[in-house]
């Protein structure tokens, strides 16, 4: 089974970027897309952007079009999300999970994410 652990979080004020990182223990790492997630408090898990398993295909959530940018790298079993031109309303805890299609749904069970928080 795969199992994906979220890393990379952190406090950032607005403006600023981060990149989370999703690393893969698993042989069958390449055979997945991978999803990012999101779920602010009192909110439900929203998905943010996804790649296709060779990396041809992504797709964003308007919210983020053009200021997230998602990538693999599966030699090292990793995906990233590199966000930059940060707003409040991106604070959120991370998630990344498998997908069968990009895009499509979340597969599998959900790992402890990673905190950003974007704030003055």
């Amino acid at each position: 089974q795969l199992q994906l652990v979220e890393s990379g979080g952190g406090l950032v004020q607005p403006g600023g970027s981060l990149r989370l990182s999703c690393a893969a223990s698993g042989r069958t790492f390449n055979y997945y897309a991978i999803g990012w997630f999101r779920q602010a408090p009192g909110k439900e898990r929203e998905g943010v952007s996804c790649i296709s398993s060779r990396g041809r295909t992504t797709n964003y959530a308007d919210s983020v079009k053009d200021r997230f940018t998602i990538s693999r790298d599966n030699a090292k079993n990793t995906v990233y999300l590199s966000m930059n031109s940060l707003k409040p309303e991106d604070t959120a805890a991370y998630y990344c999970a498998a997908q069968l299609t990009c895009p499509g749904t979340a597969i599998g069970s959900w790992g402890q994410g990673t905190q950003v928080t974007v704030s003055s």
